[in-house]
C-alpha cells in the first residue's frame, strides 16, 4: 500500500542568460526630514530615508479625510449634491479670520460636497475640511476616530491624527512610509474621484482659488497629490507621476522651502522613471494552469494569482525575469474559488522579486459517492 506523496508542478514560463545589470547609482541627497519614494502597482520602495520616522504631516492629513469622503461616496451615505452646513467651529477654525488655508466658507451657510471637496483638495482649505468631518463624523472629535480606525486598517502603523485638517500638535503625526500606503489606497480604490487631485484651480464665493501642488505646473506627468506646511512641519509634498504604464509617489516631509520640496519631489520621480521600469507578469483574470483535482464534480480547475501582479526592476531586465508555478498536490475537492493552491514565484537572476498565494479560480465542489471512490484508488498508486 502506497500513500499519496505530493507532486510539485512547476511551470517556468520562460528564462533568458542573464544581462549584466547596469549600474545604478544611489538616490539623489535632498534636502528632507524624511521620504519614500515607491511604485504604486507593485508597492517597491525605489528610495527611502528616515521613512518611519514619526513626523508632522500638516495638510498632507487631509488626504486622509479624503479617502473616508470618497469611501462614503461610493457607499451612497453621501452625494456630491449635498448640501453642508458650515458652522461656527468650522468657520472660525479653517476661516480666513485663523490665518490659515481657507475656502472662504461663510459661517452657517449651505455648501454643496463637491465644492468642499475641491475646497480640500485644490485649496487645501480647512474650513471646507473640517464642515466635511462634521458631516461624516457628526463631530470632528468623531471623525478623528473614524481617521484612526481607517489609518489601523490601512496598516499605517507610525500614524494618529487629532484633527481633520492638520493642525500642529505633539500627538498628530505620521510617516512618509504611512503616507505613501494612504496615497496609495486612494489611488487604487478611488480612480474616479483621485481626478481632483490633478485640478489647476476653482472658483468659489468669487474667490479663485489655485493649487499649491507647484509640480503640477512644471511637469505634465504629476497629476497630484497634496501639499502640506506649518511652521513646525516645514514644507511637505506627497507627489505621484504617470509615465507611460509605470506610477510613481513620492514623498517628501520636512523641507526648508516651498521650491524645496518641489525641486526634491522631482528629482526623486526622475530617479525612479530613469533607472526603473514596472512590468505587470499577471493579470487577475488569467488562468496560469488547470491542475487535477480529485473526488470533484469536475476533474481540473484553472488557478492564477488573486489579483494582477505588477514588479518593478531595473530597466533593461525584463527579458531576464523568470517565472515558478508550483502546485500543492493532490487538489481534493471541495476547492473553493480563492482558496490558496500553490505558490507564483517571479525572479530576476537569483532575486525573488514577487512570492505570492496561487488561488482557484473557480469552486471545484464535491463530487459523487462513485466518482470519488475511484480517485481514491488512483491516489494509492500515484
Amino acid at each position: 500500500m502506497r500513500h499519496p506523496l505530493p507532486v510539485l508542478f512547476a511551470l517556468l514560463i520562460f528564462a533568458t542568460a542573464a544581462v549584466a545589470q547596469a549600474p545604478i547609482p544611489a538616490p539623489p541627497t535632498v534636502p528632507t526630514s524624511g521620504y519614500i519614494l515607491i511604485d504604486n502597482d507593485s508597492g517597491k520602495v525605489l528610495a527611502e530615508q528616515r521613512a518611519d520616522e514619526r513626523m508632522e504631516p500638516a495638510s498632507i492629513t487631509k488626504l486622509m479625510t479624503g479617502y473616508i469622503v470618497f469611501k462614503a461616496l461610493r457607499e451612497k451615505r453621501l452625494a456630491l449634491t449635498d448640501n453642508v452646513h458650515v458652522s461656527e467651529y468650522a468657520w472660525r477654525t479653517g476661516g480666513a479670520a485663523s490665518g490659515g488655508s481657507t475656502t472662504f466658507l461663510e459661517v452657517n451657510s449651505q455648501v454643496p460636497v463637491e465644492v468642499l471637496i475641491k475646497g480640500m483638495i485644490v485649496q487645501s482649505g480647512n474650513d471646507a475640511t473640517i464642515a466635511l468631518a462634521e458631516k461624516l463624523g457628526g463631530t470632528e472629535t468623531g471623525f478623528v476616530q473614524i481617521m484612526n480606525e481607517y489609518a489601523r486598517r490601512l496598516g499605517m502603523t507610525n500614524t494618529q491624527f487629532e484633527n481633520s485638517w492638520g493642525g500642529p500638535s505633539a500627538n498628530h503625526y505620521s510617516s512618509a512610509r504611512d503616507l505613501a500606503t494612504l496615497s496609495r489606497a486612494i489611488i487604487s480604490e478611488f480612480p474616479d474621484y483621485y481626478r481632483w487631485y490633478s485640478e489647476r484651480e476653482f472658483t468659489w464665493n468669487k474667490h479663485r482659488q489655485t493649487n499649491r501642488n507647484g509640480l503640477l505646473y512644471r511637469d505634465s506627468s504629476v497629476d497630484g497629490i497634496k501639499t502640506g506646511h506649518t511652521e513646525s512641519a516645514k514644507y511637505c509634498l506627497v507627489s505621484s507621476a504617470k509615465r507611460d504604464d509605470m506610477r510613481l509617489i513620492s514623498v517628501v516631509l520636512g523641507s526648508p522651502t516651498q521650491r524645496a520640496r518641489e525641486d526634491a519631489s522631482a528629482a526623486l520621480l526622475n530617479y525612479g522613471f530613469t533607472f526603473y521600469e514596472t512590468v505587470k507578469v499577471q493579470d487577475g483574470s488569467e488562468a496560469l494552469l488547470n491542475p487535477r483535482v480529485y473526488k470533484g464534480e469536475t476533474d481540473s480547475v484553472a488557478v492564477g494569482t488573486q489579483g494582477s501582479l505588477s514588479v518593478t526592476i531595473p530597466r533593461g531586465q525584463a527579458a531576464t525575469l523568470t517565472r515558478e508555478t508550483n502546485v500543492d498536490s493532490p487538489l481534493l475537492a471541495p476547492v473553493a474559488a480563492g482558496a490558496k493552491v500553490g505558490e507564483y514565484v517571479v525572479r530576476l537572476g537569483e532575486q525573488t522579486v514577487a512570492r505570492v498565494p496561487l488561488v482557484a479560480l473557480a469552486e471545484v465542489k464535491e463530487g459523487g459517492f462513485f466518482g470519488s471512490l475511484v480517485d481514491s484508488v488512483r491516489l494509492w498508486f500515484e
